[in-house]
C-alpha cells in the first residue's frame, strides 16, 4: 500500500502574535489533519520560520488551489511562503570532474530509490565519468571551461538545464566556481560539498592544512552555493575522528567517506522540503 501524499507548507515571516494560530486554522477549516508542526523562532532576527504538513486525502481543497487560498493569510503577517507535496519528483543535474565518489554513492541511491528525484542529466567539464553515469543509464555533457570559454560554456549550460527543466543543481566535486549569473539563475538551489568542515581550512588542500595542524577530527560541509565562495548556507556537516598516526592519504580515504554521506544527506533534506535558507543560515527541521 502506497502512502499517502502529503501537502508540506514553508514559511518564514517576521515573528508575531497569531501566526501558529492563523496557519493551523487555515489546515483545520479546509478538513486537513496535521501530521507535522516543526517552528522555530530565531530571536535574534525576530523571524519566525515553520514547516508543516497534512494528508491531502480529505483536504476540501484541491491540491493547486492550497497557494492562492493560503495567500490572504501570507499577506496578513508578511510571510514568505512555499507549497510543496510528497509525491513530486524534482529534476536534478549533478555537476562533477574526475572525482567519481559522490557521484557514483548519488547514482547509486538514486537507482534504489533512496532519493525522490528525477535526474536527467549529468554535466562536467571533463570526459572520464562518462561511462560510469551511462552505467545508471543517465545522459552525460561535456561542457570545456577555459578561462576564455567560461562565459559561452555557462551561457550553455543555463539553457540545456533550462530545456530539461531542472529543479536543482548538485556539485559533486565540480572544480569550477559558477559565475553570479549562474548562481543567480537558480537562488538555494545549488548545492555543493565542500571537502572540509567549514569554516576552517577553507581552500586548496584542506586535508593537508589538517594533516599539518595535527587535528583530531576532519570534516565535510554540504551548502548553498551563494556568490561568497564556499560562505553560502550550510545544510549539513559530519565529522571523522583521525590520529597522529594518519597520513594525508588516510584523511583524504576518511573524508571522501564523509563527504558522500553528508552531500547525500543535504539533497536528501532538500528534496524532502526541510531546508529553510534565511540570511546567511538554515533551520533544517528533521
Amino acid at each position: 500500500m502506497s502512502a499517502s501524499v502529503t501537502a508540506v507548507l514553508l514559511v518564514s515571516c517576521p515573528d508575531q502574535k497569531g501566526v501558529v494560530a492563523a496557519i493551523s486554522d487555515f489546515v483545520f477549516r479546509n478538513e486537513g489533519n496535521i501530521l507535522d508542526f516543526d517552528q522555530h523562532t530565531d530571536v535574534e532576527s525576530n523571524l519566525f520560520l515553520a514547516r508543516l504538513s497534512w494528508n491531502v486525502d480529505g483536504f476540501t481543497l484541491p491540491r493547486t488551489a492550497i497557494a492562492d487560498a493560503f495567500r490572504p493569510i501570507a499577506e496578513r503577517f508578511s510571510m514568505w511562503f512555499e507549497v510543496r507535496f510528497s509525491d513530486e519528483m524534482p529534476r536534478v543535474a549533478i555537476f562533477v570532474s574526475k572525482l567519481d565518489h559522490c557521484l557514483q554513492d548519488l547514482l547509486w541511491r538514486w537507482k534504489s530509490g533512496e532519493l525522490r528525484a528525477e535526474i536527467p542529466m549529468v554535466v562536467s567539464n571533463h570526459p572520464d565519468l562518462r561511462g560510469l553515469a551511462g552505467n545508471f543509464g543517465v545522459n552525460y555533457f561535456v561542457h570545456t571551461v577555459t578561462p576564455a570559454t567560461k562565459e559561452k560554456a555557462e551561457t550553455a549550460m543555463l539553457e540545456r538545464l533550462r530545456d530539461e527543466r531542472v529543479e536543482l543543481i548538485v556539485l559533486a566535486r565540480y572544480m569550477q566556481v559558477l559565475t553570479d549569473r549562474f548562481v543567480a539563475a537558480f537562488p538555494n538551489r545549488v548545492i555543493n560539498i565542500h571537502h572540509s568542515f567549514l569554516p576552517a581550512f577553507a581552500g586548496a588542500k584542506p586535508y593537508h592544512q589538517a594533516h599539518e595542524r595535527g587535528v583530531k577530527v576532519i570534516g565535510a560541509t554540504g551548502h548553498y552555493v551563494t556568490s561568497d565562495l564556499d560562505e553560502g548556507p550550510i545544510i549539513e556537516q559530519g565529522v571523522a575522528a583521525v590520529s597522529h598516526r594518519d597520513s594525508v592519504a588516510d584523511l583524504v580515504r576518511k573524508g571522501r567517506d564523509l563527504e558522500k554521506v553528508v552531500l547525500a544527506r543535504a539533497v536528501t533534506l532538500h528534496l524532502q522540503h526541510r531546508v529553510l535558507p534565511y540570511g546567511n543560515k538554515t533551520v533544517v527541521f528533521e
